[in-house]
């Protein structure tokens, strides 16, 4: 099938164009930035993402990825359009929509015959019929010239491609049966459950699911300071816990909280939407409450570690990005804590194995290294706050050698506590013992 990404060289917008080549598509790429078009042509990746350049290679070569500065020249000839364009957060915690007008205003002027229309990018509930205005006031009539559909997109960073070719259910939302015919045909070679619904429907369960997710962040780190309180160790009581079939392991390592370009968003988003319909979603704001707590745990041990004085204190702090496997540091609890701890007057020398780049272009002040035992020199503490695998292969004695004093914060419980005790280090994890 021709499809027409719009957005498509954000962080969706290219797994999602370079995964429907991989499962034999023609996609064109269409996108207003330059900067990453030139990029892209260059054939670099705009972020870090495992296995992604492989795939945007193969298929930028083989002719089924095209790219495209202007949607009309990515519109033409197209069966489906999918709209991959951002949804952040506003100040107040409500979904900007800007980016997914601008594009359906766009694509009312350029539609070539009719369209699917499918959204990706997540959006709120109600966001379809202000699209359906959109395209009417450009005079284009549903089931006539476009029809629309939503296509949630249940990606992780990190492991993006694989969720892309590997994934747990296809949702699709929309009222024409041929459209959602047309959708689910573009993954008939995958063995996947597939469910089709309203548009309502699909975009709730998107938001359910990241919500649930979270949720399951926050019990993990309320269950870490239940045992930090009582001294018993999280990790064996997860671990029985995670056996249990109804609830499983995923989701329940405490650690700094969620943040990233998605969980944080979609709850702020789902409790303001409840709000605005006269719901007042108590157990909502209480995850998000909980995240919050968790960046106050991390720096009031920091603050206890050191005596509660901060001041020109230099604290090395390894990893930056939200998540292991990403370069991705929007909205990372890392750069958060970060920034509370400059604001008590701490010297910052820091370190990621992906992240320094994005870092390097939003953190001032902050001095970034490539090693992280370089990172660690002289420090009078050090903060591990993203779980790379690289931090849990430490050498805990030279580590030891390269600190001023051997306090240690493992915010993300990477490493072994009795380790890191017998290599020298006063430790702090999150529910350890």
């Amino acid at each position: 099938m021709s499809i027409c990404v719009v957005g498509g060289l954000g962080y969706v917008g290219l797994v999602t164009s370079a995964g429907l080549a991989e499962l034999g598509h023609s996609v064109v790429v269409a996108d207003a930035d330059r900067e990453r078009l030139a990029l892209v042509k260059q054939g670099q990746l705009p972020f870090h993402e495992p296995g992604l350049k492989e795939l945007l290679d193969r298929h930028l070569a083989s002719g089924r990825l095209r790219l495209a500065e202007h949607l009309a020249d990515g519109v033409r000839g197209a069966r489906m359009v999918f709209i991959a364009v951002g949804t952040p957060s506003r100040t107040d915690g409500e979904t900007d929509l800007s980016q997914v007008i601008a594009a359906a205003e766009e694509l009312a002027r350029v539609l070539t015959g009719r369209t699917i229309i499918a959204v990706k990018s997540t959006v709120p509930l109600g966001t379809h019929q202000a699209l359906r205005r959109i395209l009417e006031a450009h005079g284009r009539v549903e089931g006539r010239d476009y029809d629309l559909v939503a296509l949630p997109e249940f990606l992780r960073e990190g492991n993006a491609v694989h969720d892309f070719l590997n994934p747990t259910r296809v949702v699709i939302g929309g009222t024409d049966p041929a459209a959602r015919k047309a959708v689910r045909e573009l993954f008939a070679s995958l063995d996947v459950p597939v469910i089709e619904t309203t548009f309502e429907h699909a975009v709730l369960i998107k938001y359910a699911s990241n919500a649930f997710l979270a949720m399951r962040v926050s019990f993990a780190n309320e269950l870490a300071s239940i045992c930090d309180a009582s001294g018993v160790d999280v990790v064996d009581v997860l671990r029985g816990l995670g056996y249990d079939n109804r609830i499983g392991h995923a989701y329940l390592s405490p650690g700094i909280g969620f943040g990233g370009p998605c969980l944080e968003k979609d709850l702020l988003s789902l409790i303001r939407y409840s709000e605005g319909e006269g719901y007042e979603p108590g157990f909502l704001r209480s995850i998000l409450e909980r995240n919050h707590h968790q960046v106050r745990t991390i720096v009031r041990r920091a603050i206890d570690m050191l005596d509660a004085n901060l001041y020109a204190r230099t604290i090395g702090v390894l990893g930056l990005a939200f998540k292991p496997g990403t370069s991705d540091v929007r909205n990372s609890l890392a750069v958060r804590i970060v920034d509370r701890l400059q604001r008590r007057g701490a010297l910052i020398r820091a370190h990621d194995p992906v992240a320094n780049g994005e870092a390097r272009q939003m953190m001032r002040e902050v001095s970034l290294f490539d090693d992280p035992y370089e990172a660690a020199q002289g420090c009078h503490l050090v903060v591990i706050l993203t779980a790379w695998d690289e931090f849990r292969r430490l050498d805990l004695p030279r580590l030891r050698k390269a600190v001023a004093l051997p306090n240690l914060v493992d915010g993300v419980n990477v490493l072994d506590p009795l380790a890191a005790k017998q290599a020298g280090f006063a430790y702090r994890g999150m529910g350890r013992r």
